[in-house]
């Protein structure tokens, strides 16, 4: 499915920021940042890859920050209250 269908059927760019344990040195974090489209609040594709992640990898997940946005909108209109002549 295309990038544009995909936003017309409500799916939105989906960023997710996940920090793990490095496999050799538990103590130690690494960021890794995932991104692809995605229906919130929800997030199956995500979770498919989160799950993939704890089943095949081997550092074990710390935290995971999603931020997600839509990118087709209906543009807003907003009316002027007041108007100013300068000269």
């Amino acid at each position: 499915m295309t990038a544009l269908k995909r936003q017309l059927q409500d799916h939105r760019l989906t960023t997710a920021e996940i920090l793990y344990h490095l496999p050799d040195h538990p103590s130690l974090l690494q960021t890794y940042l995932w991104q692809d489209y995605d229906l919130a609040p929800h997030f199956p594709v995500l979770r498919r890859f989160l799950n993939f992640w704890e089943r095949n990898l081997e550092g074990r997940l710390h935290s995971v920050q999603v931020g997600s946005r839509r990118l087709l909108e209906v543009p807003r209109l907003q009316v002027a209250d007041a108007s100013f002549n300068l000269h």
